[in-house]
């Protein structure tokens, strides 16, 4: 079990901590070709601004612990589908304040018209904290990006307020920090379900688990694809990739009224009453039993009993 604690940009910290009621952010880093798996899903990230530095202008305060939350994944994705997707919650007012502050961070600035790849560390649930708590003792000034550790470790007992801040002071049986990952239910504190995605981080993780393709009829066109549930939330579903699937805009409105699904061997079901109803729907009866579009990898493909719930009562099998 690890925690990560990164250093943040006085101006991203400043900008979400006057917005509370936004819970999930995207700690960006300036470049799509970073990787960062230093945590696992549902592990806690912390925001450290940066040290005092006289011939840079700052915002305080300095060198401290200021916030957190729970990191849900890290995806590459262009700068205007993150903004598309996180809008404020990506530290800036506007997509091009977001291409400035990114910009000043890239060793060459971002030209006009280019629509970079950068690195989005997805978090949910973040708070900030008043009084804000001091950095870690061992946590050098020369750090740039940050630092984990490992919950483990004996000298670990600096974080065990800080996990405890982060969930608000729950009275949770024994240690927090070894308390707070356990599974809970998807109406219960989504912080106790690692494996459950913020809103926002489930259409981009869905997004590029289906390489930007609706997974029926195989359009590439961004701006239409929709991440989907296939058992909504308001039926006991989660924001978790293998509850989604990424459909085209119209597609996802046939999915979710019942006229297509999935079977358990990922083959396409097309009701009758699309013909029926409607006197159409030939690009998906010519699709019938074919199998769908699914991601890389076997993890993040569509739990077979979801769909199952999704043919039984969602389905308009007849």
């Amino acid at each position: 079990m690890r925690t990560y604690v990164g250093v943040t940009d006085g101006s991203w910290y400043h900008f979400l901590a006057d917005r509370p009621a936004l819970s999930e952010a995207n700690f960006w880093r300036p470049s799509g070709g970073m990787q960062f798996r230093a945590l696992k899903p549902g592990e806690p990230f912390f925001f450290k601004t940066h040290h005092e530095d006289k011939r840079v202008v700052r915002r305080g305060p300095y060198n401290r612990v200021v916030g957190g939350g729970f990191f849900d994944a890290f995806e590459p994705l262009p700068l205007s589908e993150a903004w598309q997707i996180f809008g404020e919650a990506n530290g800036a007012a506007d997509m091009e304040q977001m291409r400035r502050r990114i910009s000043q961070y890239r060793k060459q600035p971002i030209a006009e018209g280019e629509d970079p790849f950068i690195g989005c560390i997805l978090l949910r649930d973040t708070c900030f904290f008043s009084p804000p708590a001091p950095a870690p003792p061992d946590f050098a000034p020369n750090i740039v990006q940050g630092k984990g550790y490992d919950l483990a470790a004996p000298e670990s007992g600096y974080f065990r307020e800080l996990v405890a801040r982060l969930l608000d002071g729950r009275q949770v049986e024994g240690d927090p920090v070894q308390s707070w990952s356990r599974e809970g239910p998807v109406f219960g504190d989504p912080r106790l379900t690692p494996q459950r995605l913020g809103q926002r981080a489930f259409q981009a993780v869905v997004l590029n688990a289906y390489h930007r393709q609706c997974a029926i009829t195989g359009s590439r066109i961004v701006p239409a694809l929709q991440a989907a549930h296939i058992r909504p939330v308001s039926s006991g579903g989660q924001h978790r990739l293998d509850n989604g699937i990424l459909l085209r805009s119209d597609v996802h409105t046939m999915f979710d009224r019942g006229y297509l699904g999935v079977d358990a061997e990922y083959r396409l079901c097309v009701s009758p009453r699309l013909r029926e109803q409607f006197g159409n729907g030939d690009e998906f009866y010519r699709r019938a039993g074919a199998v769908i579009a699914l991601p890389d990898e076997r993890h993040g493909r569509p739990d077979r009993d979801v769909l199952g719930w999704h043919l039984r009562e969602v389905f308009l099998s007849s």
